[in-house]
This record gives structure tokens, C-alpha cells and sequence, in this order.
């Protein structure tokens, strides 16, 4: 009978086109409760889709959704590409520095490290923000004491941080020798060796053009 009602009160809105207030108010109540949802578990392809349309189509009612930068995390490991969108449609609020902290000291996971990836390559990101998510994935992968899992992370690290060198997200020289510390560490992983010559491929060019 909840639903019937519901149902009722959303077809009135619709036919009241001249009542504005009452179209933005379904369409904020839809949107909270799948913002909700996909902080909870993994969406359907056609429910991102219509998630990421009702954001693109009314970015303003992204603020009234009750996102918090403490969902963030789950967001994040739930719907990598919603965290994302999320993000970029939060960039101008006031709390954006607080969402940029939850993302960089939540758990290193494949997940995170897609949300960065996708940030970095659509806005400019604050530097300290991306050293600092960079140093945290470089320390995790070094206290992580099972190799197998380890091995893993040095990998995800090395690719993340060749994509980024690759496309000029990050100075190779604002980050020169913390992570060639870690190339040298992990220098029996295949991709850390890759990064390792990069690196030199990089400081030798920098140094020619000097």
C-alpha cells in the first residue's frame, strides 16, 4: 500500500509541470536512495548508468543526497566509477579536502587506486593529495608481510605509478627517490624493474635538456 501511494504521489508530480519543486523533490529522493544502495553493493551496469544520468542531468542534487566523506570508502570498493563521478560533482563543496583525505588513507585496494586514476586524468588533483596517496600504497606494500599478497600490490603499484608518470600526472623528480627506493626493494617483481628503468629513462632525457 506504501508502494501504491508512492507510485500516486509520483504520477501526480509528474502531470504538475508547473510545480517544479515537486519533480526535483522525487528525483532527490530517488537519488539518495541509490546513492545508497551503491554504497552497499555492487550496482547493475543499467543501474549505474541511470545513476550516473539523474548526477549528470541534476548536479545540484548531488549536494542533498547525505553523502558523506565517511561513505566514501565504501563507495569506493563497491562502485569505483560512481566514487568518481561522485567526487567530480562534489569538487566545488566545502567538505572536497575531507573526501580527499578519507580516499587517501582508506585501505590500499585496486578499487582506490581506479577512483585516483580516473581523478587524476579528469581534473587537477592537489599534488600533496596525490604524493601523499602515492607514499601510503608505497608504505602498505612494504609492512604487508604475506609475499603472495605483497607480490600483488608491488604490481598494482608499479602499473598505477607508470600511468601516471606516463601521462604527466606527477614530476618523476618530486618523487625521484622515494620511489626508486622502492623499485630497488622490490626489484625482483617484474613491473618494479619496469619502473626502475623508466625512471632513468625520464632522468637521463630531464638531464639532456638541461
Amino acid at each position: 500500500r506504501e508502494r501504491e501511494r508512492f507510485q500516486w504521489r509520483r504520477s501526480l508530480c509528474l502531470s504538475l509541470t508547473s510545480v517544479p519543486w515537486c519533480v526535483s523533490s522525487l528525483l532527490g529522493a530517488a537519488l539518495r536512495s541509490m546513492v545508497s544502495k551503491a554504497c552497499s553493493q555492487q550496482l547493475s551496469a543499467a543501474e549505474k548508468k541511470q545513476l550516473v544520468e539523474t548526477m549528470d542531468n541534476n548536479p545540484k542534487l548531488v549536494y542533498q543526497t547525505g553523502f558523506s566523506p565517511n561513505d566514501l570508502p565504501h563507495l569506493v570498493e563497491h562502485n569505483p566509477t560512481i566514487a568518481q563521478k561522485m567526487l567530480l560533482h562534489l569538487i566545488s563543496s566545502s567538505q572536497i579536502s575531507e573526501y580527499f583525505s578519507k580516499l587517501v588513507h582508506m585501505d590500499m585496494s585496486l578499487h582506490s587506486m581506479e577512483v585516483v586514476n580516473l581523478l587524476t586524468n579528469s581534473v587537477d588533483l592537489p599534488t600533496e593529495f596525490v604524493h601523499m596517496y602515492i607514499s601510503n600504497c608505497l608504505q602498505r606494500c612494504e609492512k604487508t608481510q604475506d609475499k603472495a599478497i605483497q607480490h600483488r600490490l608491488v604490481r598494482l603499484v608499479c602499473v598505477f605509478l607508470t600511468s601516471l608518470i606516463r601521462n604527466k600526472i606527477v614530476d618523476v623528480k618530486d618523487l625521484f627517490y622515494e620511489v626508486q627506493a622502492f623499485c630497488i626493494q622490490f626489484s625482483h617483481v617484474r613491473e618494479a624493474a619496469g619502473l626502475f628503468r623508466l625512471l632513468k629513462e625520464i632522468t637521463q632525457q630531464q638531464q639532456q635538456q638541461q
